[in-house]
C-alpha cells in the first residue's frame, strides 16, 4: 500500500490508475490501526488493485476534498471517479464483496 504525504499525489495515482482504494485513517484511531491490516490482507486477493494509505493528521484538507467526517475511511475509484465508501466499522466480508462485483463488472 502506497503511502500518500499530499492530495497532489492521491489525485496523481487517482487520474493513472484504472482502479485505486484510498484508505483514509488517523494516527490516534484504534479501529483505524486494527482495520488496516485485514485491508491489506483483503487487497492481496485483488492484485491490479492500486491502495493509497493516507493519514488525516498528516493531509488536513483531505477531509473537505472528499468530504470525511470520520475514519477510518475506504473510497474505491475506477478511472477517477468514486464507486462506493464505507466508514468507522468496515465489514471485510462486505468490502471484499463489494470489490470482486467491481472487479467483475469491469472485466466484462
Amino acid at each position: 500500500m502506497e503511502e500518500a504525504h499530499s492530495l497532489e499525489s492521491i489525485h496523481a495515482s487517482l487520474a493513472q490508475e484504472k482502479m485505486v482504494l484510498l484508505y483514509i485513517s488517523r494516527q490516534n484511531c484504534s479501529v483505524c490501526h486494527a482495520l488496516l491490516p485485514q485491508v491489506k490482507g483483503m487487497l492481496e486477493r485483488f492484485q491490479h488493485v492500486s491502495s493509497i494509505h493516507a493519514d488525516a493528521d498528516e493531509i488536513p484538507e483531505i477531509a473537505g476534498e472528499f468530504s470525511i467526517f470520520t475514519v477510518p475511511v475506504i473510497i474505491v475509484f475506477v478511472n477517477g471517479k468514486e464507486m462506493f465508501r464505507k466508514a468507522r466499522f468496515v465489514p471485510i466480508e462486505e468490502l471484499h464483496t463489494q470489490m470482486s462485483r467491481l472487479e467483475k463488472m469491469l472485466d466484462d
